[in-house]
């Protein structure tokens, strides 16, 4: 579908459904004559590490009622894609663009001073230009210092901490590192990181935000990725289960911030938000095998306390896990949520985390993205239509010793530090979707065409 005919499309809907934020704007007005208490509210979920299987709604033996209430009310993006790790996904997230454009590879990590470059415009800076308030709570983890921290790219309000992991009580990093901070200064608090996350998240949308602008809230939560530390009351449901005790406290640690979900819905119903609020759930990457400390580091990570855990996450049936560019580690749990506004759906189109930016800014102010020469679209037209409208789409990783690009159905994924070495997987995902059988030497023809495309969007990267 063009881009002419998405937007008439796209208008044609809008007038269908009667959303009143658009229908009301006349053509003279300007931007800054909008009717700011009119545009609808973001709240943005993001889960560490939970695979395609740890959601109930997936068929889980994890209880997620929160997380399913909001799939079976909502939309199932059922072919959403993200990195195979966080700092990658998360700067995608942010910009729109591929994390490679700008070196962005794995997770930034230890005493790196990798960070997001600050020329580039993100989602909180785009929606502060029409008005709305912006707010962080939890996990940044592009830029790990107070000087590299969400408050440089576009978020007011910021809580949380800037490295990519934590003791979920001490809130410090694996080699010991203070990391825990609220605005400009690091902080010292008692309590597991969910729930002062969650109560951050609730006393922002009751008592600090000015009640009369719109707002994005991006609540990054610390879990389930490891190490996993959970109370007797999150554990129990799960004691009896036939499985590894590190996948029980993994399970205790997704229902926990199911829980936690939850409370923050309610509190957006409590405070009559929640029909003019968009919630949306996802994951960052795809689930973690296992994790063996002394594998990691040559130090001894959080004093010894934790680990290992032989279990984790579970992206069945799909291929892989975390840090891989099979289907396990790249394909999540999605749900866009909006009461009385997106009826329940399954949506099979490919959408990608860098879709997010277009698509939520798209519903406010086309024009912010116009300049912006993105790797992500507006998904809107395939979002918010019962009707299933497929696309063709390219979605293109770029991360240490891999590659891979995606065409329709095909997919392809170099195994090598430089297109020029390495070994190549095919895979046809329509009639395999979990990447059981390797076609490359059946489909020269398809290879050469998504190598080429590979070629072009590397020559696009810079930074490497």
């Amino acid at each position: 579908m063009s881009g002419h005919w998405k937007n008439l499309f796209y208008s044609i809907h809008l007038l269908l459904i009667g959303i009143p934020f658009l229908i009301l704007v006349n053509c003279n007005q300007t931007e800054n004559d909008y009717n700011i208490s009119s545009k609808p509210n973001f709240v943005l979920f993001v889960a560490d590490d939970a695979g395609w299987h740890d959601v109930g709604y997936h068929g889980s033996e994890i209880k997620t009622p929160n997380i399913d209430k909001l799939a079976n009310s909502g939309v199932e993006l059922n072919q959403f894609y993200v990195y195979p790790t966080c700092s990658p996904s998360r700067a995608a997230l942010l910009t729109g663009k591929y994390a490679s454009r700008f070196g962005i590879g794995e997770p930034i990590a230890m005493k790196s001073e990798q960070v997001l470059p600050t020329n580039v415009k993100t989602l909180p800076e785009a929606l502060k230009q029409v008005g709305y308030q912006t707010a962080l709570t939890g996990k940044w983890h592009l830029g790990l210092s107070l000087e590299s921290g969400p408050g440089h790219y576009g978020f007011d309000y910021t809580y949380g901490y800037l490295h990519g992991q934590i003791d979920q009580y001490t809130h410090r990093y694996k080699n010991g590192d203070r990391t825990w901070y609220r605005g400009n200064e690091f902080i010292d608090e008692k309590g597991h990181a969910t729930d002062l996350i969650t109560n951050e998240v609730i006393n922002y949308i009751t008592k600090v935000r000015e009640k009369s602008s719109p707002f994005f809230i991006y609540v990054a939560y610390s879990v389930p990725h490891y190490p996993l530390q959970e109370e007797d009351k999150w554990i129990e449901p799960y004691k009896n289960i036939n499985d590894a005790d590190s996948r029980k406290l993994f399970d205790a640690s997704m229902a926990h911030m199911d829980f936690s979900i939850g409370r923050i819905i309610q509190t957006l119903e409590d405070e009559k938000l929640l029909e003019n609020t968009i919630a949306i759930f996802i994951s960052d990457n795809g689930g973690q095998e296992s994790w063996y400390p002394e594998k990691e580091s040559k130090i001894k990570l959080y004093d010894g306390k934790f680990g290992p855990y032989p279990k984790l996450g579970d992206n069945s049936p799909l291929k892989g896990y975390k840090a891989e560019l099979y289907e396990g580690g790249i394909r999540v749990p999605a749900i866009i949520f909006w009461k009385n506004h997106l009826k329940h759906n399954k949506v099979e189109q490919l959408i990608k985390v860098t879709d997010l930016f277009p698509t939520l800014t798209s519903l406010v102010d086309s024009s912010l993205t116009q300049s912006l020469d993105l790797d992500g679209e507006n998904m809107w037209d395939f979002i918010s239509i019962e009707e299933q409208i497929n696309e063709e789409r390219e979605i293109y990783y770029r991360i240490p010793d891999q590659f891979a690009l995606r065409r329709g159905d095909w997919k392809l994924i170099h195994f090598g530090n430089t297109l020029g070495e390495g070994r190549e997987e095919l895979f046809n995902l329509k009639n395999d979707p979990n990447e059981t059988k390797n076609v490359v030497k059946d489909y020269p023809k398809v290879r050469n065409e998504l190598f080429k495309a590979l070629e072009n969007q590397i020559n696009l990267d810079s930074g490497y």
